[in-house]
């Protein structure tokens, strides 16, 4: 079944707006389904339409080797504001990545000063984000994802759903 997007947003002007990316959901995501690279600044206009940007995270982990460090100037230059952690590995040689929890604390730290949350990611973990932001906070929220990999949960919970897979020409970049 298809995923039907929630385009209940009010889009004006002078709401200010915070962005808050989960690189990793994004990168796995765009290679395992088209092939292609995310293009981050696309993302970051179109999550911004106009709005007053307040602050925009991306939220990526550091690799042994240190390869990402073109991508994260890159990143830096297109005006998202880093945030880094290691790659953990356990002693069984289990790894884990994720900035789930770091990544809704920003998103409750920065609410008050926001009138809407964009959250780039497809993980349905964030759904209890959306709705605290939503009644505690009084914010709208925002999803961009693609439709292949997001979570319909998260989907539902929003107030307006972006779908990238709908315009992989703007969104991808081919390897």
């Amino acid at each position: 079944m298809p995923i039907i997007p929630n385009t209940s947003s009010i889009s004006y002007k002078n709401q200010r707006v915070g962005v808050f990316v989960d690189v990793q959901n994004m990168y796995h995501s765009a290679k395992n389904i088209f092939h292609a690279r995310v293009d981050f600044k696309e993302i970051l206009l179109s999550a911004v339409a106009g709005r007053q940007l307040i602050r925009a995270f991306v939220y990526v982990i550091r690799t042994e080797g240190g390869e990402e460090k073109k991508f994260l100037s890159a990143l830096s230059k297109q005006g998202f504001e880093i945030k880094e952690k290691d790659l953990q590995i356990f002693s069984g040689g289990m790894k884990k990545a994720d900035w789930d929890v770091g990544m809704a604390v920003d998103a409750i730290a920065m609410a008050d000063k926001l009138d809407v949350v964009v959250l780039v990611t497809g993980d349905g973990d964030f759904v209890p984000l959306v709705e605290y932001l939503k009644i505690n906070k009084g914010c709208l929220v925002e999803v961009m994802a693609f439709s292949d990999s997001v979570s319909r949960r998260l989907v539902e919970a929003a107030d307006f759903f972006i779908d990238l897979s709908g315009k992989k020409s703007k969104f991808l970049i081919k390897q």
